[in-house]
């Protein structure tokens, strides 16, 4: 397997060369400063890789080739958004860069109530908390149909948690909340978000697979034209949010996404706590399920609460049995190893982390510090080595 780092570039204060002393030798990244539904031009694809390869690295996934709001709404006339994506997919195959990972999360990507939630011992961590996502959905936005989507426990606490919060506790929440985005230009306060929540009016989970269809028909094509490999990543966490819809969710979803259209180039980003979030996925089991189509992997994971609430827990502690889901990734690699595939190796990385130690006083992007990230790794390294052995 490729060990991999995700890395934001301009953005990231962590640099390659702190990355180069974590052992990984493959960069996962994006052009994140230009805005969605824009061409990513040839010339700065080759510039980023040129200073990625200058570093001792190979480029090997791009996290993320955004997908514009437009297009997952089906609103409007998408001639150019499709055009512009097929064009970046176009100059990023040009330069060797081959695998794209995307997500089909509408309006936002992974969802947190807490950025620095503590964790025994000093360190923190990213945490989902129903009590405070409730409190968020039914009394700072007024969606008062969130009331169905949460058990009369987590309604009680949430209108407490609301009561006693202060000004500052609410800014942080929506702040943590808006916090999935990197690199994103779209940031919301109360008002805007629930502006662009309205233009998701009148979408639900088949509307929005049959926009999903129709990205996939007017991509897949090229990237089977141009030799990449196209991965979804999974919805984060995998149940429907702020009365959003979501389609990639567990198994049966995955299952759809690979039968829309039956080739390689439409494949799966392999995310073990965006899927281990739902109590009723089994992850090594879904992996073993899509293992032929899965192109990228992210491997962490969580610890989940009875009322739905989850937090990231140490790579190998949490809820997935992570050496098993290993065990799947490297028999899949070893399958396509064994039928001559040259590109049989699956790159994956270190996801999330603990912000621990001397990452406690940096400034970094949540979920993304170097220690935390770099101690995941080194497990994740000698579970592979373990099981490798064997």
């Amino acid at each position: 397997m490729i060990e991999s780092w995700r890395w934001y570039g301009e953005f990231d204060s962590i640099s390659l060369g702190d990355v180069a002393q974590t052992g990984a030798r493959g960069i996962v990244t994006a052009l994140h400063g230009i805005p969605y539904g824009e061409v990513w031009p040839q010339d700065a694809i080759a510039a980023r890789k040129r200073q990625i390869v200058d570093a001792g690295f190979n480029w090997v996934v791009v996290e993320s080739l955004p997908v514009h709001e437009r297009i997952k709404k089906g609103e409007g006339d998408l001639t150019t958004f499709f055009a512009n994506y097929r064009q970046s997919m176009a100059n990023l195959a040009a330069e060797g860069v081959t695998t794209i990972c995307y997500n089909f999360m509408p309006l936002l990507d992974w969802t947190r109530t807490d950025l620095a939630a503590p964790v025994d011992g000093g360190a923190t961590c990213l945490r989902f908390d129903a009590v405070r996502m409730a409190a968020f959905e039914i009394y700072m936005l007024g969606r008062r149909a969130a009331e169905d989507d949460y058990s009369h426990a987590v309604l009680a606490k949430a209108a407490a948690w609301f009561q006693a919060a202060t000004e500052d506790d609410r800014a942080g929440l929506l702040s943590a909340i808006m916090a999935g985005l990197p690199g994103a230009f779209d940031r919301y306060d109360i008002a805007g978000l629930k502006t662009a929540l309205a233009g998701y009016d009148g979408i639900d989970r088949d509307a929005l697979r049959s926009n999903y269809k129709r990205f996939l028909d007017e991509v897949v094509p090229t990237a089977e034209d141009l030799g990449l490999r196209l991965c979804v990543h999974p919805d984060d966490p995998p149940r429907d949010i702020l009365g959003l819809p979501r389609i990639v969710s567990d198994g049966a979803d995955l299952d759809w996404v690979l039968k829309a259209h039956e080739s390689p180039a439409n494949g799966i980003t392999l995310c073990s706590g965006s899927l281990g979030a739902n109590p009723a996925n089994d992850v090594p089991a879904i992996a073993a399920q899509v293992a032929d189509r899965i192109h990228f992997a992210h491997l962490r994971n969580v610890r989940k609460d009875p009322d739905g609430s989850f937090e990231e827990s140490d790579h190998l502690e949490g809820d997935t049995d992570m050496v098993a889901l290993i065990r799947v990734l490297l028999t899949e690699q070893a399958r396509r190893r064994d039928a001559g595939r040259a590109d049989h190796a699956i790159p994956f990385r270190p996801d999330h982390g603990h912000h621990m130690l001397s990452d406690l006083t940096r400034d970094l992007i949540p979920g993304y510090p170097l220690i935390g990230r770099l101690r995941g790794l080194a497990e994740l390294r000698g579970v592979i080595k373990a099981l490798a052995h064997d």
